[in-house]
């Protein structure tokens, strides 16, 4: 069985490009050498923010059926680590992988970065919806 990439995967990638690309033309302290490698560092933003959403459900699963205050505890402290930790996880990546190649400054302008993705996603995905009748 073959397994195939959806076509909101790939429409998320191509506005994860172009929301980067404004990054980098706007924001002086976003940088991307060159349009090729603002499209590898697009495509790792979409797996890491994939890995960090399927993580965030889990745990607000986790949450939903904990049946004591401490795993009602424990899952929303976990949620605290992983909403800011995800940020310095990007950050981290993109350097191993990336290094001078490409510099998202720091915690807070990824994190904006980050907003301005998911929001940019969410309004694509709304945009390309089918009606329903």
């Amino acid at each position: 069985m073959q397994r195939r990439i959806g076509p909101e995967h790939v429409v998320d990638w191509f506005v994860y490009v172009v929301v980067l690309n404004l990054a980098t033309q706007f924001v002086p302290q976003v940088i991307t050498e060159s349009f090729a490698m603002s499209l590898l560092v697009a495509l790792l933003l979409k797996l890491v923010l994939e890995a960090v959403l399927a993580l965030k459900r889990r745990v607000k699963g986790r949450f939903a059926d904990a049946t004591t205050t401490a795993g009602k505890v424990t899952s929303a402290l976990l949620l605290l680590v992983l909403l800011p930790g995800s940020k310095f996880v990007v950050l981290e990546l993109v350097d191993v992988v990336f290094g001078d190649a490409v510099d998202l400054d720091g915690f807070f302008l990824v994190t904006a970065l980050i907003l301005t993705l998911l929001l940019a996603r969410l309004g694509v995905r709304r945009l390309l919806a089918s009606p329903n009748p």
